[in-house]
């Protein structure tokens, strides 16, 4: 098996693996569920962002001080894309999009809409990163393989939940993160023929990720949280976000940190 063809197989193996596992989950989930578990999804997003992007992000950098910048730029770019997406809604449906969201119990989409851009850059990342390694050893890209869907799997659990939370239905949201996923197949076969001059790019891609994992947990989903604020709810709230970390971390620790 050529080299090539390893990393494409790999590419679209990985994504459709992960997606159909999340899906697996995440579509056996009541409605009823649903809020309960946008906690998990929260913290998710930020323990993928905080303890798997970040670090990476990081660790290939030359410059800490940009990197720090891009993700500021990658939050205000959120944050203007989403008034886009406020401002077609006032157009179109006659400002619906000024009633909160809970008053509907989705967000018409804002939300989801943000993750499926952000989950398209960290997919094409992930791309990138598997043909690195099978250039660098077809073994060494097949654990890498291995490891990232590993790592997806809790990621697009929570991806899953926060399109339903915003309003997508179960069919919608399985052919938004498989299109999503395709994203890793173009990473891994543009890399492989430009890696030297995409290397420096990878930095700023995973940067561009963590902004939009972190923009939606904190400012589109943790707000919702504190609709209900007694105490029994809260502590479930924040065990459910800790447990949402928990797996980032604990899927990072037993992959050595692969991922």
């Amino acid at each position: 098996m050529s080299t090539l063809t390893g990393i494409i197989l790999a590419s679209l193996f990985g994504g459709t693996l992960s997606i159909a596992v999340a899906a697996l989950f995440a579509m056996s989930a009541r409605a009823e569920w649903v809020p309960m578990l946008v906690s998990y999804a929260i913290g998710a997003l930020l323990g993928a962002a905080f303890l798997e992007i970040l670090p990476h992000a990081f660790e290939l950098t030359k410059s800490i001080e940009n990197t720090a910048a891009t993700i500021l730029f990658g939050i205000l770019m959120f944050f203007v894309l989403e008034k886009l997406v406020l401002w077609r809604h006032c157009h179109v449906d006659h400002c619906e999009a000024h009633v909160p969201a809970h008053d509907h119990g989705h967000d018409h989409g804002r939300s989801g809409l943000m993750i499926m851009v952000g989950d398209t850059f960290h997919n094409f990342v992930d791309g990138i990163i598997i043909a690195a390694a099978f250039l660098a050893d077809f073994q060494i890209g097949v654990v890498t393989a291995l490891a990232i869907i590993a790592h997806e799997i809790p990621q697009e659990v929570g991806d899953f939940l926060i399109l339903l939370h915003s309003g997508y239905s179960k069919k919608q949201a399985f052919l938004l993160n498989l299109l999503s996923s395709l994203a890793t197949v173009v990473g891994g076969v543009l890399a492989y023929f430009m890696l030297q001059s995409m290397h420096e790019w990878i930095p700023f891609f995973l940067a561009i990720a963590a902004a939009s994992m972190i923009y939606v947990a904190v400012a589109d989903l943790i707000p919702g949280l504190h609709k209900r604020p007694e105490l029994l709810v809260t502590l479930q709230q924040a065990l459910l976000i800790g447990l949402g970390i928990g797996s980032i971390w604990l899927t990072k620790a037993l992959l050595g940190g692969h991922a």
